[in-house]
């Protein structure tokens, strides 16, 4: 086994070098197709013939917005204790971390998991030879659909976390950061804060629930790149739900609602002494959720405003005119709710309330004015030049059909997002900050100085 693996990933690098020059060319002969299967899981494929691998994203509704306030930290737990170890079953005998871990190093493969706020994914990485995949795609369902979870484990995992936790609060950019999502979420789920006493309210037995709960093949998307064929890759997509339950009458249980990101009623001026050689500034408020109709607008605008790096407004003001910090910078963060919206950068703490007051004067400017023309053609340039680099490999073809899937995008989402971005005006960009910002409402944070 360790020569054929060794013999087709030879295969792999050699086609490798020319299948950079080729991708965007390939992109418009590889769309998405789309199809639901009998459990309802959704299937999402691009066939990437070049090189001899496929990649899969599995996702679930099972982040960090479906945690219990009492037990923050919940999704990261399932998702950190799902290579823990597999149950026995029909399947196989029980597998420890070690002997999962052997028998992904066997194979040449990876499959792990990870929660954000929204979702739980799980992906796959594995060559297309056949046996190899077959035997991938069977130790990955069992890893999905029958995790062991064992108790001994998570009680180290608890403890490495916890204090990874404590160690992180010495620093003034988790402090500040923690102390910016609580401000700006109020009591949404995004706001919550994982904490050791909230691990230590989370047994394995929390663990099994939620997955039995929120782990189902009817709620799955998966999003598949690589070198199959759509019978193949639907046959790979039922062997890896194959180990999850199924719903005895067929029905999908709905979930219930999570509320809204409430607006900010009022500013607030958040300042927390430290002893720190730099002071943290955050500067923000909720902003708005990815299926919002201004997406393209507020991209090319804060491309302008604070993402272009040392082309954006902010970094002119407070960097090249005053000096105050060496990086600064904005963004906003959609989701299935509104992400916040965020102005980011460090200074010396003496210099803090005037990076603070321009760093909000370049906001609100920007809010009111929007770009110049010559700032939302260069705006664009940058985007539209750089959408190649988006989509230049197996895995950032997979991140995107997976946000399209995820996001209910329209299948033809990525033909046309050079062209969505090529059509935004200055108007477009004023109007779309003007309906989603208001600098007068903001959160700031600064973290730094002395009391």
């Amino acid at each position: 086994m360790t020569f054929t693996i060794k013999k087709i990933a030879a295969t792999a690098g050699i086609v490798c070098a020319g299948a950079v020059f080729h991708m965007q060319a390939a992109w418009a002969a590889l769309p998405i197709a789309h199809w639901v299967r009998q459990s309802g899981a959704q299937v999402y494929f691009v066939e990437s013939p070049t090189i001899p691998m496929v990649d899969v994203q599995i996702d679930f509704d099972a982040g960090s917005r479906r945690d219990p306030a009492p037990q923050a930290g919940l999704a990261d737990a399932v998702a950190d204790m799902a290579d823990k170890g597999v149950r026995e079953s029909g399947a196989g005998p029980a597998l420890d971390e070690n002997a999962l871990g052997e028998a992904w190093a066997d194979l040449g493969a990876s499959f792990g998991a990870s929660a954000d706020g929204d979702r739980m994914s799980f992906a796959l990485r594995s060559l297309t030879d056949p046996a190899l995949l077959d035997r991938a795609a069977q130790l990955a369902a069992r890893q999905l659909g029958e995790p062991a979870f064992p108790d001994a484990v998570w009680l180290r995992e608890r403890e490495r976390i916890a204090a990874a936790l404590k160690e992180a609060r010495t620093r003034p950019a988790t402090v500040a950061s923690q102390a910016f999502a609580e401000a700006v979420y109020g009591g949404h789920p995004y706001g919550y804060q994982t904490t050791p006493e909230t691990l230590a309210r989370i047994a394995t037995a929390d663990m099994r629930a939620a997955h039995a709960r929120l782990i189902l093949a009817c709620r799955a998307k998966v999003s598949i790149v690589g070198a199959l064929t759509r019978t193949q890759a639907d046959g790979l997509a039922a062997t890896l739900l194959s180990r999850l339950p199924q719903p005895a009458d067929g029905a999908c249980p709905a979930l219930p609602a999570v509320a809204e990101v409430p607006p900010l009623a009022a500013a607030r001026d958040i300042r927390i002494p430290f002893d720190a050689a730099q002071a943290q500034v955050l500067i923000g408020q909720p902003g708005y959720k990815r299926s919002d109709p201004d997406f393209f607008a507020l991209l090319v605008g804060n491309y302008t405003l604070g993402g272009g790096g040392f082309v954006s407004r902010l970094t002119e003001e407070v960097r090249e005119k005053r000096g105050l910090s060496y990086s600064v910078y904005s963004y906003f963060a959609p989701g299935l709710h509104a992400g916040a919206f965020m102005v980011g950068l460090q200074t010396r703490p003496d210099q803090a309330a005037q990076a603070v007051e321009v760093a909000r004067g370049v906001v609100a400017r920007f809010v009111a004015d929007g770009p110049s023309e010559a700032e939302l053609r260069a705006a664009k340039d940058n985007l539209v030049g750089g959408f190649a680099l988006r989509i230049d490999s197996n895995r950032k073809l997979l991140d995107n059909v997976a946000n399209i899937a995820w996001n209910g995008l329209p299948l033809d989402y990525l033909d046309h997002w050079t062209q969505r971005v090529e059509q935004v005006t200055a108007a477009d960009v004023r109007a779309a900050f003007a309906r989603k910002l208001q600098p007068q409402k903001m959160v700031t944070v600064v973290v730094g100085g002395q009391p």
